[in-house]
C-alpha cells in the first residue's frame, strides 16, 4: 500500500511539472514575448502579432524605402545598397515569424521547448535547462544591443547631419524623428525576431547536450544493455524530432543570408560602387547580424551532433576496458608459463596532473580520457557488449537537415562551396575592373 502511494504521489508530481500554469519556469519568457508581440495565445494576440509583423516588416520598410527618399542628398547620405538591407531584413525576419508562429501555435512554447519532457530527466538536467532559458534571454541582448547601438547611432547621424526628407508632418525635425524612430523599431523587430529562434535552437541542443552528459553516467555504473539502448533511442527521436521542425528553417535561412551576402559582394564590387562607411555601414552592420544568427544554428547544429557521435567512442572505450578486465581475470585464474618481453608498455589508469592542465574545458562525461572501472561492466556479456558498439557505430544521431547530417564535414563543405562562389564572383567583377 505504501508502494502504490509513492507511486501515485510520483506521477502526480510529473504531471505537475507536464502541465502549463501562470507562474511556471516559462512566465518571465512569455511576459517578454507577449512585449515583442510574437506571442500567439489566443485569437487577439494572434491578431496583435500579424498586425505588428506587417507593420514592421513590410509597411514602413516600403515606406522607408519608396516615399522617405532622398534624392538630393550628397555622396556620403546616398543610399544605394538600401534596397539590399531592406529586402534581406525583412525575408529574414518572414521566416523567422512564420517558423516561430507555427512553432507556437502546433506545439505550444512548453512543448516546443521541451519542458513536458523534463519530468522523466534527472534534477541535474532540469536544474541546467532552466538556467539556461533565462540565460538566453541574455545571450540574446548581447546579440541584438550592439547591433542596435551601432544602428541607432548611424540612424541619428544621418538625419541630423542634414539629410532631407518629406517634412510628411509638416515640420521637418519632428518628421524626421518620427520616420528615425519608426525605421528603427522595424530595424529592431526584425533583429530580433530572427535572433529569437536562432538562440530558440540553441537552447533545445543545450537539452539535448545535457541529456547525452546524463546518458554518459550508464557507462560509469552498472548497467544493462537493454536499458542503454531504450535511453539511446529516446534520445535518438528527440533528435529527429528537432531536427523536423527546423530543416526547413535552417536550410531557407542559410538560402536567404548566402543570397543576400552574395548580392551585397556583387554590388560593392562593381567598378562604379562607392564603398565607405557612410554608404555601405549599414550593409555592413547588415551582413554583420545575419552571419552572427547563421554561425548561432550552426554552431549548435555541430556540436549536438558532435557530442551524439562521442557516444560511439565512449560505448567502444568501455568494451574495451571489460575485454582487458576480463582477459586480466582469466589469466590470474589461470597459471600460465612466464615469457621474458622485449619491450615493456607501462599501462597507467589515471591521467597525470600536467595532462589534465592542457585539456581545458574540453573534456566531459562524453570526451575524456578515464578508464571505465571495473563494476560498471562485470555482468555483462562479450556478445551483449559488441552488438551494442556495433549499434552505436551504424545509427549515429545528430541533427539532419533532409537526411543531410550537420556536422563538422558538413561545415567543410558549406564553407568550401561558399568559397568557390565567392573567389567565381569576385574573379567576374574585380576581374572585369
Amino acid at each position: 500500500m505504501r508502494d502504490q502511494g509513492e507511486a501515485f504521489l510520483s506521477r502526480r508530481n510529473k504531471f505537475a511539472r507536464s502541465v502549463s500554469h501562470a507562474q511556471d519556469e516559462l512566465h518571465c519568457f512569455r511576459t517578454w514575448l507577449q512585449w515583442m508581440c510574437v506571442d500567439q495565445s489566443n485569437a487577439w494576440m494572434m491578431c496583435l502579432s500579424w498586425f505588428v509583423f506587417l507593420v514592421m516588416t513590410i509597411i514602413i520598410p516600403c515606406i522607408s524605402h519608396f516615399v522617405l527618399v532622398c534624392s538630393e542628398c550628397d555622396e556620403k547620405h546616398s543610399q544605394p545598397y538600401d534596397g539590399v538591407v531592406q529586402i534581406s531584413l525583412s525575408a529574414i525576419a518572414a521566416l523567422s515569424f512564420v517558423c516561430l508562429s507555427r512553432f507556437v501555435r502546433k506545439y505550444g512554447l512548453r512543448r516546443f521547448l521541451f519542458f513536458d519532457k523534463l519530468c522523466d530527466e534527472s534534477e541535474t538536467v532540469r536544474k541546467c535547462y532552466t538556467e539556461q532559458l533565462y540565460r538566453s534571454l541574455k545571450i540574446l541582448f548581447v546579440f541584438v544591443v550592439p547591433c542596435f547601438a551601432a544602428e541607432t547611432a548611424y540612424k541619428i547621424w544621418w538625419y541630423a547631419s542634414g539629410a532631407s526628407r518629406i517634412p510628411f508632418l509638416g515640420n521637418a525635425v519632428v518628421s524626421d524623428a518620427v520616420a528615425c524612430i519608426m525605421e528603427l523599431c522595424s530595424w529592431l523587430y526584425r533583429t530580433v525576431v530572427f535572433f529569437l529562434v536562432c538562440v530558440l535552437f540553441r537552447l533545445i541542443c543545450y537539452l539535448q547536450i545535457l541529456r547525452l552528459q546524463d546518458f554518459a553516467q550508464v557507462f560509469q555504473v552498472e548497467s544493462d544493455v537493454e536499458s542503454v539502448l531504450q535511453e539511446h533511442l529516446r534520445i535518438r527521436r528527440h533528435l529527429r524530432i528537432i531536427s523536423h521542425r527546423y530543416r526547413v528553417f535552417i536550410l531557407w535561412a542559410l538560402l536567404f543570408i548566402t543570397v543576400s551576402l552574395f548580392t551585397s559582394l556583387l554590388m560593392t564590387t562593381r567598378s562604379s560602387a562607392q564603398v565607405n562607411i557612410y554608404v555601405a555601414g549599414e550593409l555592413a552592420l547588415c551582413s554583420v547580424s545575419l552571419l552572427a544568427g547563421l554561425m548561432i544554428l550552426l554552431r549548435s547544429a555541430t556540436r549536438i551532433t558532435h557530442k551524439a557521435q562521442s557516444v560511439t567512442s565512449l560505448a567502444a572505450k568501455w568494451h574495451v576496458c571489460a575485454t582487458i578486465d576480463s582477459f586480466d581475470t582469466a589469466e590470474s585464474e589461470t597459471p600460465v608459463t612466464q615469457v621474458p618481453a622485449t619491450r615493456a608498455v607501462p599501462v597507467t589508469f589515471e591521467a597525470s596532473s600536467s595532462d589534465g592542465e592542457d585539456v581545458g574545458d574540453e573534456e566531459d562525461e562524453l570526451d575524456n580520457t578515464k578508464i571505465v572501472p571495473a563494476y560498471a561492466y562485470n555482468t555483462i556479456s562479450f556478445q551483449k557488449r559488441q552488438a551494442l558498439v556495433t549499434y552505436f557505430e551504424n545509427n549515429r544521431a545528430g541533427i539532419t537537415v533532409y537526411g543531410f547530417m550537420l556536422d563538422r564535414g558538413s561545415l567543410h563543405t558549406i564553407f568550401g562551396i561558399e568559397l568557390s562562389l565567392v573567389l567565381w564572383l569576385l574573379g567576374k567583377t574585380i576581374a572585369s575592373v
